[in-house]
């Protein structure tokens, strides 16, 4: 690892959060300018949303009968065991639905991104891309943006349906409760706000994703080193991001709600 000093690396990071910024507001004011590449925005939302599927499934379904596996014991302990439905529906559909959907879709998307636009960077396509007087950030990075906000809201909504259903699987079939009894306590718990909440936050999150695997795919150096290097930091900051950002909204939307 290069050693630099202090004052560098201050250095290095305003101007690191100072292209991130640029590059974020870019691919937003480019989503009103002409031309719109829509068929390169299906192509990334059927690679984004359509190939995370199968993980954002299995996510989800784990994670409901993890939840209430857990609680179940809990609960059983205080005589509340039909209030199973009940958490596993706040926990999936406010937090951790959001969350670990966000995480899968960054370990999978995120490096995606930044190795394939790496490869174009260090390879000297993207300025092959300026020098035909196309604007690779509106053909590469927009697309991008566009379509991983979009799918991630789907996905979304799908991992929380499939964390419910792994929760009524273990209510139903191992702690005895009736099916009734466990979807009505799952939906009466859920409020507005709290809907608003778990389909504000992965919109949010996939803002984060996609200019983040953008922002280290366009910004490598070094080769093939580079490229791997660039891989590794998206997934790492993309996560990292996800996890601050989450703090920061819940509270804030405890607070407006």
């Amino acid at each position: 690892m290069e050693l630099i000093s202090p004052f560098d690396f201050v250095k290095r990071s305003i101007l690191a959060v100072q292209e991130y910024t640029y590059l974020s507001l870019r691919s937003l004011t480019n989503v009103f300018r002409t031309p719109f590449y829509m068929a390169d925005t299906i192509q990334q939302a059927d690679l984004i949303g359509v190939g995370s599927l199968p993980i954002v499934v299995l996510t989800g379904m784990f994670t409901g009968i993890v939840l209430a596996l857990n609680t179940a014991k809990t609960l059983e302990s205080f005589g509340s065991l039909s209030m199973t439905g009940r958490l596993v529906s706040f926990s999936m559909v406010r937090e951790l639905g959001p969350v670990l959907t966000s995480l899968m879709v960054t370990g999978r998307n995120a490096s995606g991104m930044a190795s394939e636009l790496g490869s174009m960077k260090v390879t000297e396509q993207i300025d092959a891309m300026r020098a035909l007087g196309t604007d690779p950030y509106k053909k590469l990075v927009t697309p991008r943006v566009i379509s991983t906000v979009f799918m991630m809201f789907f996905l979304t909504i799908i991992s929380d349906l499939v964390g419910l259903i792994g929760g009524w699987i273990i209510s139903f079939f191992m702690l005895g409760l009736d099916s009734t009894q466990y979807w009505n306590s799952a939906y009466q718990i859920l409020h507005y706000s709290d809907v608003v909440t778990g389909l504000v936050k992965p919109v949010v999150f996939g803002f984060i994703i996609a200019t983040i695997g953008c922002y280290f795919g366009m910004t490598t150096k070094g080769g093939t080193q580079g490229v791997g290097r660039s891989t590794t930091e998206a997934v790492v900051w993309s996560s990292v991001l996800i996890l601050a950002v989450d703090a920061v909204l819940t509270q804030l939307l405890i607070v407006l709600s």
